[in-house]
């Protein structure tokens, strides 16, 4: 009984979680960028100002599917990120952005981040 309670307290704040942020980014695609840079454009110049040339940015299929796999070393965006030119692209393209550099730098809570992936993901899915 318990385990079915701390589940559905889990399914409920990640649901709450996933509508909170499909809302902010819905509101913040709506914002253009000033300097009007692709959120493609913004990851790379993010990954060469931080002298990082060895990881691809390219575009995966799906909603706010955006992720860096340190595995083949791609920032993988969304087509919205990849191609938008909002700010809501912009933050999310430096967000994944973020882990590549973590990853360059041997950041350690990357490593555990890494090793949680699987778990996070199945469980989003059952989501």
């Amino acid at each position: 009984m318990g385990i079915y309670l701390i589940m559905m307290i889990f399914f409920v704040l990640s649901f709450m979680v996933s509508m909170q942020l499909r809302s902010k980014f819905a509101r913040y695609s709506r914002m253009a960028l000033p300097r009007g840079l692709s959120g493609k454009e913004v990851a790379e110049l993010m990954l060469h100002n931080h002298g990082i040339y060895d990881v691809k940015v390219i575009s995966v299929d799906g909603e706010l599917t955006d992720h860096y796999n340190p595995a083949n070393k791609t920032v993988n965006l969304s087509p919205d990120v990849y191609h938008g030119r909002s700010i809501a692209a912009a933050a999310v393209a430096a967000h994944e952005c973020g882990h590549a550099i973590q990853h360059a730098q041997s950041y350690a809570f990357l490593q555990m981040r890494s090793a949680l992936v699987p778990v996070v993901s199945v469980a989003s899915r059952w989501v």
